[in-house]
């Protein structure tokens, strides 16, 4: 009789809340090297930025790299062939769409200068933009781009979808540099690979028109910062942005006191029953991974 294939969850939160999977022994935390060799599913910590020191080489049975975030980056070139590695789309979209268009509305009607007015007593009545009537271009057509889509549309915003390849209703991300300058709004919500990183450049932001705002919900290296920040100083665009590079952004960093910019410490997702979500999230795909179902967001060498 063979062993019941074990399944490692770092996290003791998300361990917790995943409970038990009929067919698969749970375990969490730090475990002994006879333990690790014949771990066939691997869910990392909530927030790692990349593998525990020692532990992917020690699982030699390993068929199953599931994480809890959206994100995929951290583990790109680092998963020992063979093994599928999986995200949690899905789990934090309505979130981060949520943040998008409330920092969107921020800067818009120039929220964080009615703070700055309030802290000083100061009665600064004036006319700001408004978010009805714009054109958004939403560049990343995934779930978080989805859920951006579905907010802007019902604030009167006509929206245009850009991903890697077009296909019914989205746009090829190659058809950007004449897409630009027909919309006021740019929302970032793709994922950060070898092909993103630096997308946003200084000619793209070239390419916006002006009084534009670039709305970041996806990495910060998407942006080439240096580039922002010169164009930010140009006064043409404004920013909203929960990432950064680098992040987090250190203290004395130009782009803290740049004008026209809103921003937040990636916090997009990082909203009550977030932990929860995950947890929904890596418990179907462990039920999925036992029943031998095809996994789902699995990245592939294409991206995810």
């Amino acid at each position: 009789m063979s062993a019941t294939p074990i399944a490692l969850l770092e996290d003791r939160t998300v361990a917790g809340l995943v409970g038990q999977v009929s067919g698969l022994e749970i375990r969490t935390g730090p475990q002994p090297p006879d333990v690790l060799a014949r771990v066939e599913v691997y869910v990392p910590r909530f927030l790692a930025e990349g593998p525990t020191p020692g532990v992917l080489p020690a699982m030699g049975a390993l068929k199953l790299l599931q994480l809890a975030t959206a994100g995929a980056e951290a583990w790109a070139g680092k998963v020992p062939g063979g093994v599928t590695m999986a995200t949690a789309r899905g789990a934090h979209g309505k979130a981060a769409a949520e943040w998008a268009v409330g920092a969107l509305v921020a800067v818009l009607r120039d929220f964080p200068g009615f703070v700055d007015a309030q802290r000083g007593q100061r009665w600064t009545q004036h006319h700001t933009d408004m978010l009805d009537g714009r054109k958004a271009l939403v560049v990343g057509a995934g779930d978080l781009g989805a859920e951006v889509r579905i907010r802007l549309a019902a604030f009167g915003v006509a929206v245009t979808m850009v991903a890697r390849t077009a296909r019914d209703g989205v746009r090829s991300i190659d058809e950007l540099p004449a897409l630009l300058p027909e919309h006021d709004v740019v929302v970032l919500t793709l994922p950060l690979t070898a092909a993103t990183t630096g997308l946003v450049d200084a000619a793209f932001l070239a390419a916006m028109p002006d009084g534009a705002v670039l709305v970041n919900a996806a990495r910060g290296r998407v942006v080439d910062t240096d580039a922002l920040v010169a164009a930010l100083h140009g006064g043409r665009i404004r920013a909203a942005l929960d990432v950064t590079d680098p992040e987090p952004l250190p203290a004395g960093h130009p782009l803290w006191d740049a004008p026209g910019v809103f921003i937040t410490p990636h916090v997009g997702g990082s909203t009550v029953g977030s932990a929860e979500r995950a947890a929904a999230v890596v418990r179907a795909q462990l039920h999925r991974f036992v029943a031998g179902q095809a996994l789902e967001n699995v990245v592939t060498d294409a991206g995810y």
